[in-house]
């Protein structure tokens, strides 16, 4: 029904012209910005490198007491014996919480497509009985004075399990992996012609399986969360991504309104889709209700890995035929990938290939292998972080096949508008972007014969790929905007400050709107009693807010000129017929007619003026096909003793309309690029499909990148605006680490001539 209504609206809107929409007509403030464009460095800032910043599990409370968790060692069964009497004459323990007297209360309603304000990654009920689906799952909470008090009591807790069959094996589940219907708004099996048959005929193809592990969130900031009962109001400070729709959760789980909850998120230590609602807020509301005390829940390192979901692993086929001139008749992109029934969070891998090159036939279908393990949710760029490493890794050996520079194959074969649904793009600059960076990278320096370059030991590689993530505008951001007699600004919205700058970004850009400064700005945000914003998820927060602002901005122009009234240099005018510049409201026709803010409002008699607005339906989602786009290249060495590999270079040339602030946007770039070296290279959860443990659950073992793993990385930009999106711009949090994973596997094979398609590429690969 979801892909019938989608493909309902597009079809329609296909025949709305493009000026009725949001969007139609270009935001003006592509072309006359002040502040925008700036590299202003971020509002938060000072907070926190001088340690004001207060996050979740830094909150004062009196009367605060700790939380711990325990998790199930099984993977499936029930709990036949439970003990908990040592850990109740603990030390210092105040409450030792289980099944047995867990306040009852449902099930979350899984995040997803049909309802914008669910947030649940399981639908798994929360300590309600003694059934045990995954290793790891929380079986049992303790609260105690201290924090060493609360572990050292969890660990007294006696549990025998009786143990049932467990779905722990990829390869045995995928013969019952289920098909769905759609992918996000997408539908899932796409047939367009006969590929199978146009790959069998092909002058050249390729067909090959790529593999990818499981990936587990790593965050700075651990998943905390502060909580208290104040009467029959909840209180709750978190960690959380998606602050308002967490609100509205809580109050339905626990019988409340949703004024009686108030949550509270100013500053969020990392994110990067993992900080949604999970098990441990649940429990903390529901311990700290029965103790009548404030309680801090903090998860350990390995808690994280246990019970916080993350990238599901990969089985991807692509296969891809090419005429005698290296146009593709058929690209094939299939595979299997993790989600249990009680998830909610497809790894959307195939979305990459569905927009990145022209073919004369497709075929497209991801299927869901079910296994007992935590529901896996998003990780920055779900789906095609690791959908690019398999399609770019395929062009790459497709062009060394036909002795065409890889560059060279990808713009033979890039369209003009969306491979399959024959949608214009809004926007699109990509071939820009590969010029543009290979001139800046001096790809011209690289050598088609593999292995052709060396120092010493050293075999010298250079790699590229192409990345893409599609844009996203959530609807329901709320703006309240309130303008004051001395001109001075507040905005206020529970929007999420991540540490990608969404404050600093949004004041200069309401400083532009509104004609002022942007030392004139505040900004409020981090609270649900705020007006509603969106969750801070797929590249979407910054336009979401934009639109908003944007819509606020013409409320508040047409309540002013209501006020200005008759004694007005603007006497009947119309909000078409103004712009909001140098502090006050002027005609555009004539520049002579212009108020101050500070005029209208003391003729008014009004210290301030409020509004709130939401930004329009995100329509253009549906009429254009709109991508962020990226050309990712690499150099790197390795060593023919060790087989260890050595990044020297990365560059990523994107493309991406406007960039709003370069500051912080080079950091969003090099960030998500620096991920994109751990899936790579390093990081991978190890499963033991025995038991399903998660045995690397540490950052001993679980292997990031660290500084000495970071090489020099260039980041530039088309800057070449969306007419389409608020400001011209498109998201940039999740474009970065797209298409990395392949610059390197194919800057490996470059210098060693081994195709490595099972990530992380470690020296056993390459010895």
């Amino acid at each position: 029904m979801q892909n019938v209504v989608i493909e309902t609206v597009k079809t329609a809107l296909g025949w709305v012209p493009a000026q009725w929409l949001p969007g139609g007509t270009p935001d003006p403030l592509i072309e006359r910005r002040v502040a925008l464009g700036r590299q202003d460095s971020r509002l938060d800032g000072p907070a926190k490198v001088t340690g004001l910043a207060r996050f979740a599990a830094e909150v004062p409370m009196e009367r605060l007491c700790y939380g711990a968790l325990l998790h199930s060692t099984v993977t499936r069964g029930r709990i036949a014996r439970l003990d908990t009497a040592a850990a109740e004459a603990a030390p210092g323990v105040v409450l030792v919480m289980t099944h047995r007297n867990m306040p009852r209360i449902g099930t979350l309603a899984l995040i997803g497509v049909s309802d914008l304000s669910a947030v649940g990654n399981s639908s798994l009920p929360i300590l309600q009985n003694d059934e045990v689906r995954y290793n790891g799952q929380v079986v049992a909470a303790v609260l105690a004075e201290t924090q060493e008090q609360a572990d050292h009591a969890a660990s007294l807790i006696e549990i025998d399990y009786a143990v049932e069959a467990a779905k722990t094996r990829f390869d045995d589940a995928k013969a019952a992996a289920r098909t769905p219907a759609s992918i996000l708004i997408e539908r899932n099996h796409v047939l367009v012609g006969n590929a199978a048959q146009e790959v069998d005929r092909a002058a050249h193809r390729v067909d090959n399986l790529y593999r990818t592990p499981g990936h587990n969130h790593n965050a700075i900031e651990l998943h905390a969360v502060t909580v208290a009962w104040q009467g029959e109001t909840l209180l709750v400070h978190d960690a959380t991504q998606m602050i308002a729709p967490s609100a509205n959760a809580l109050a339905k789980l626990f019988g409340l309104k949703k004024q009686q909850v108030r949550v509270l998120s100013p500053y969020v230590g990392g994110g990067f889709g993992g900080k949604g609602l999970w098990d441990h807020q649940v429990v903390a509301v529901a311990a700290a209700k029965l103790v009548g005390r404030p309680v801090r829940l903090m998860l350990s390192r390995e808690s994280v890995y246990r019970m916080i979901g993350g990238r599901s692993p990969s089985e991807q086929r692509v296969a891809i035929g090419a005429d005698a001139d290296g146009r593709f008749n058929a690209i094939i992109h299939t595979g299997y990938s993790v989600m249990p029934p009680y998830g909610a969070c497809p790894e959307q891998y195939t979305m990459c290939s569905r927009a990145l090159y022209n073919a004369k036939s497709f075929e497209i279908v991801q299927h869901h292998v079910d296994l007992d393990i935590v529901p896996n949710t998003y990780m920055r760029a779900p789906g095609e972080a690791i959908g690019t490493f398999a399609i770019e890794c395929a062009v790459d050996e497709l062009a060394h096949q036909m002795g065409i520079d890889p560059i060279e194959l990808r713009r033979r074969n890039e369209p003009e508008r969306h491979p399959l649904s024959g949608t214009a793009f809004s926007q699109r600059a990509l071939t820009t972007a590969y010029a543009e960076g290979a001139q800046h990278f001096g790809w011209e320096r690289r050598l088609a014969e593999p292995g052709a370059r060396r120092d010493g030991e050293w075999r010298i590689g250079m790699g590229c790929a192409s990345g893409s993530f599609p844009y996203a505008r959530m609807p329901g951001a709320h703006v309240r905007l309130t303008l004051r007699r001395d001109g001075t600004v507040n905005l206020s919205c529970s929007a999420q400050e991540m540490g990608m700058g969404t404050s600093t970004v949004q004041v200069q850009h309401a400083a532009d709107r509104l004609g002022l400064p942007v030392e004139a700005i505040s900004f409020d945000m981090g609270d649900s009693a705020l007006p509603a914003g969106s969750m801070a998820g797929g590249s979407s927060q910054t336009v979401s807010l934009a639109a908003a602002i944007m819509a606020a901005t013409e409320k508040l122009t047409g309540e002013l000129l209501r006020l200005a009234g008759n004694d007005s240099p603007l006497a009947g005018l119309r909000a078409r017929d103004v712009q909001l510049v140098d502090a006050g409201i002027g005609d555009v026709a004539d520049t002579a007619r212009h108020e101050s803010y500070r005029s209208i409002l003391t003729r008014a008699a009004r210290e301030e003026v409020s509004v709130i607005a939401a930004g329009s339906p995100p329509l253009e989602m549906l009429k254009f096909a709109m991508h962020s786009s990226s050309a990712v290249f690499c150099e790197l060495r390795v060593s023919e003793v060790t087989g260890e590999i050595r990044i020297d270079r990365l560059l990523g040339s994107f493309d991406c309309g406007t960039i709003l602030n370069p500051k912080t946007a080079a950091s969003q770039f090099k960030g998500g690029m620096i991920m994109g070296i751990g899936l790579a290279l390093t990081e991978e959860t190890l499963f033991d499909a025995r038991n399903g443990r998660i045995m690397n659950a540490t950052l001993a073992d679980y292997h990031i990148p660290v500084h000495l793993d970071v090489p020099e990385i260039d980041v530039i930009w088309t800057g070449i605006p969306d007419p389409r999106s608020p400001l011209g711009a498109r998201g940039i949090g999740e474009i970065g680490i797209t298409g990395v994973a392949a610059a390197i596997a194919n800057a490996v094979f470059n210098a060693t001539g081994k195709r490595i398609r099972d990530l992380p590429i470690t020296l056993d690969k390459l010895l």
